[in-house]
């Protein structure tokens, strides 16, 4: 039987040779000014996306499966996640991750041509390709989680549907590792009250003694070597750091940290020994949780400053994460301690949530490299323009010599609009434009940086940062920094916000102001706030950041840097 290139879906039409094409389907759309009801994100997709873009047609994947897959409606959810793809290593769909879900890989590769790798064709197959607003509905969906149920927020306008409104959303929870494969840290939950944004720090105590095989040890013992993580979490998360503190064991009862409580499980609320790792049962114990920026200023004096770089063990920027090393590059995690959990989370629902996650790390099999960290902080405050401005910041990071550079990523928030990282001669080594869900920039083989002159060996990085104008260079009030809308965690932290208004955003707007009377239409109006502020540099999404990172190793025959442990996807 011929293969048939149809439609829009995986593995349809196997290689793509094929040149029989089947007309497209094309439901009515929804009348401009009005949009379709759907009672799910999902259910939105299926119609808007495989529907009238020919997915489910009979000999495509309708009854004829081509490719194994069925997408009718009462079995296409099912027989995209976590399934693994014909044509690819890759699953259809892996929750929270696009680069790795193969039905968006398809789908991009012909909304936006020469933007990722696949095998065979592009899809649809010798139809139209998706707009890019519904391929960005698809990737929101699967960073979301990939639900089968609910609103993902923004997919409303992509798919021009009516959704009802969104729910929290509980990521299926991702499976430990084999005993002889890798490890796993689940996160205790975290609360998130209903409209609110967090971030918080908090401690537990881990020990794998005897846990992981001998040959995945360092020559000391006391460090196991790993050369892979993954990460996944409920889709509320702007970041979440997990690091060792180095803080003594001795100083597990120090007032610092709080009363340890058992989170979850059946003893959950009750004291706990942090020591005793049966203590809670199916919970996990844990320290008082603070609000915290990047655990800075959190526990014991003898780790005050920035505990999170003291050791990391993963990490993410988005709902799920997956990083594997170069072959033969490994981290090293003690193999016990003072964990520090660093959650930067937002709950945009009007319902209280309880944020779940975990990291699994994997044994290297292959150990000659030490993994080092590209964290360059220096300019991680910079960003400060003024209401209705856009303005450009740039910062440098020095290489190593020897240094093989083989990943690059980015941190900023919302008000960033483009970050992108030059090497020495200029050349664009990266570009990012989404802060939510940044681009990991691979790099196999590795850049080589071998000079002995620095300048030969120094990345300029730049962002672009957006503080409330629109396209047309008018102002925008929704998008300026404003006071009023800075959340009270960020004015109070270690590293307080101080967002003083300077600009109108009602009455006499983008005009300056130091009161309200100021932004007045006419006098005696009182319709003018003063309440715009220059970008504020926090932990906030409201506040910005402005961080390079990246990973290496330097190569042989040069001097190599001590081991800095592993640094996550993004961290």
């Amino acid at each position: 039987m011929r293969a048939v290139a149809l439609g829009c879906a995986i593995g349809c039409g196997g290689s793509g040779d094929s040149t029989d094409v089947a007309a497209p389907v094309s439901p009515p759309s929804p009348t401009p000014g009005s949009c379709a009801e759907f009672a799910s994100t999902f259910e939105a997709i299926q119609t808007v996306v495989f529907e009238r873009h020919g997915c489910t047609q009979e000999v495509c994947h309708g009854s004829a499966a081509s490719g194994g897959l069925d997408l009718r409606p009462d079995v296409a959810w099912s027989n995209l996640v976590e399934i693994p793809s014909v044509g690819s290593s890759l699953a259809r769909v892996v929750p929270g991750d696009r680069e790795r879900s193969y039905l968006y890989l398809k789908l991009a590769a012909k909304t936006l041509p020469g933007t990722v790798a696949i095998n065979g064709a592009p899809m649809p197959s010798g139809l139209p390709a998706l707009r890019e607003s519904e391929l960005e509905a698809v990737r929101l969906w699967i960073t979301a989680g990939a639900p089968q149920t609910g609103t993902v927020p923004g997919t409303e306008s992509l798919l021009d549907a009516c959704l009802p409104p969104p729910e929290p959303i509980t990521i299926d929870p991702l499976e430990p590792p084999a005993p002889d494969e890798g490890v796993q840290f689940v996160l205790p939950p975290l609360s998130l009250a209903a409209g609110r944004e967090r971030e918080v720090c908090f401690a537990t105590y881990y020990d794998l003694h005897g846990k992981v095989p001998e040959r995945f040890l360092d020559p000391t013992g006391e460090f196991f070597r790993i050369s892979a993580q993954e990460l996944r979490q409920d889709p509320v998360s702007h970041h979440l750091v997990l690091s060792h503190s180095g803080v003594p064991i001795e100083e597990i009862d120090h007032p610092a940290f709080g009363a340890w409580t058992c989170a979850s499980g059946e003893r959950g609320g009750e004291p706990c020994d942090p020591l005793d790792l049966d203590a809670c049962g199916s919970g996990i114990c844990r320290s008082e949780v603070r609000d915290s920026f990047a655990c800075v200023g959190f526990g014991p004096p003898s780790v005050i400053g920035i505990p999170s770089q003291t050791r990391s063990i993963g990490g993410a920027q988005e709902a799920q994460a997956f990083q594997r090393l170069l072959p033969g590059v490994f981290g090293q995690v003690p193999l016990s301690g003072i964990a520090f959990w660093n959650s930067h989370a937002f709950n945009l629902t009007a319902k209280d949530h309880e944020l779940n996650g975990r990291i699994n790390l994997y044994f290297a099999q292959e150990q000659r490299f030490p993994v080092v960290a590209v964290v360059s902080i220096d300019s991680v405050l910079r960003p400060n323009n003024p209401p209705f401005t856009e303005e450009t910041f740039c910062g440098t990071h020095v290489l190593p010599q020897g240094a093989r550079l083989f990943s690059l990523t980015s941190h900023n928030h919302k008000r960033g609009k483009r970050f992108w990282v030059e090497a020495p001669d200029g050349a664009l080594l990266y570009e990012n434009f989404t802060y939510a869900d940044p681009t990991r920039q691979p790099f196999d083989p590795p850049l080589a940086f071998d000079s002995s002159d620095a300048g030969d060996r120094t990345l300029r990085y730049c962002g672009t940062f957006n503080n409330g104008v629109n396209e047309d260079g008018s102002p925008n009030v929704e998008t300026v920094t404003r006071a009023s809308r800075i959340p009270d965690s960020a004015t109070a932290g270690f590293f307080p916000t101080d967002c003083e208004p300077v600009a109108c955003v009602a009455g006499r707007i983008a005009e300056p102001c130091e009161a309200d009377v100021d932004c007045d239409s006419s006098p005696g109006a009182s319709d003018g706030w003063c309440d715009a502020c220059p970008i504020t540099a926090g932990e906030s999404t409201e506040n910005e950041m402005f961080i390079l990172l990246g990973q290496l190793y330097v190569a042989e025959g040069f001097p190599q840097p001590p081991d800095e442990g592993f640094i996550g996807v993004g961290f």
